[in-house]
């Protein structure tokens, strides 16, 4: 092919009087295919990974298929650039140097690329997932190399770094299939305890969402400042879950309010302490302050001598 070219180069210049130099055609064409075929390749690994896949994690499926693909496609790259002449026995001699600053600028993304493998070989979130991590609730959308990708309920997109999900404490809502809701009732202390668990477990044995295994379950949680407080907890699927727990509480509500059981507020007894005098005993007046111990309290009433009869004594 380059003798092709060398040819056709020499004819255009002679046809032309200007030089022609078609040498460079050849490399850029077999770097183009390089890359294309390359790219066509790794899609083709990529979908072969994903057919072939027997995992149950989902994620590492994902990570296992961007794998086969960079890594053909990468191949093929440096396969193209070798067509232009690059050396890469240089680029690899530089290597050690480079790789040690690369690692020390980026310490915050290599402990994200290892976490996120540590995500993917623990497998305790899946995609599809629903998870809370430090406050945040969400589906799990993807499980990437740096991050983690949640959908929350209000449809916003929150990003994760893997290396937060492996220190935090992650908690999987819909791990099992089932999941126990507990819903706290206050009944006031005139109520009969025996009535009130007929009418609980009456409400749950009719509600069909409600399992029957695990049987529902009432704990007393205490004596409250108002109310005997209780707590009902029912077993359900993990998609009925929201639907239970709405339901429930209307339920106990309207079967408390027809048994005439009362769900009391909460009271406050205000007591008023301020000392009041016996009966029969009239309040006595206020004296002004006592008289201090160089005062004599005589003398307040005594007059005041008269000027002249003090003159008279003196003579």
């Amino acid at each position: 092919m380059s003798e092709w070219l060398a040819n056709v180069s020499e004819r255009l210049s002679r046809a032309t009087g200007v030089a022609f130099d078609l040498g460079f055609v050849a490399p850029l064409l077999q770097a183009t295919l390089l890359l294309a075929f390359g790219w066509l390749a790794a899609r083709a690994a990529r979908r072969l990974t994903e057919r072939t896949w027997r995992g149950p994690a989902s994620q590492t499926r994902l990570l296992a298929q961007r794998a086969a693909f960079w890594t053909i496609f990468g191949l093929f790259a440096v396969s193209a650039l070798r067509t232009f002449g690059f050396d890469f026995t240089v680029i690899l001699g530089a290597a050690g140097i480079l790789t040690a600053a690369v690692a020390f600028a980026s310490q915050t993304s290599a402990s994200n690329l290892i976490s996120g493998l540590f995500l993917g070989l623990e497998r305790s979130i899946e995609i599809g997932d629903v998870i809370t991590v430090e406050g945040v609730t969400g589906e799990v959308l993807s499980i990437d190399l740096l991050s983690t990708r949640l959908r929350t309920f209000d449809n916003l997109m929150v990003r994760i770094p893997n290396e937060t999900m492996v220190k935090t404490r992650i908690t999987n809502l819909n791990r099992f299939p089932i999941r126990r809701y507990d819903l706290q009732v206050g009944v006031s202390y005139d109520s009969d305890l025996a009535h009130v668990r007929r009418i609980l477990f009456g409400v749950a044995d009719k509600d069909p969402l409600i399992l029957e295994e695990p049987a529902p379950l009432l704990i007393a949680q205490g004596f409250g400042p108002s109310s005997i407080d209780l707590q009902i907890s029912v077993w359900t699927r993990r998609e009925n879950l929201l639907e239970v727990r709405n339901r429930l509480q209307e339920r106990i509500h309207v079967a408390f309010t027809r048994e005439g059981i009362e769900i009391p507020l909460p009271k406050i007894d205000l007591r008023d302490v301020t000392p009041r005098p016996a009966a029969g005993v009239a309040p006595t007046a206020d004296a002004g302050p006592d008289p201090g111990p160089d005062e004599d309290p005589e003398a307040a009433e005594r007059p005041d001598p008269d000027p002249d009869d003090a003159a008279s004594d003196a003579r």
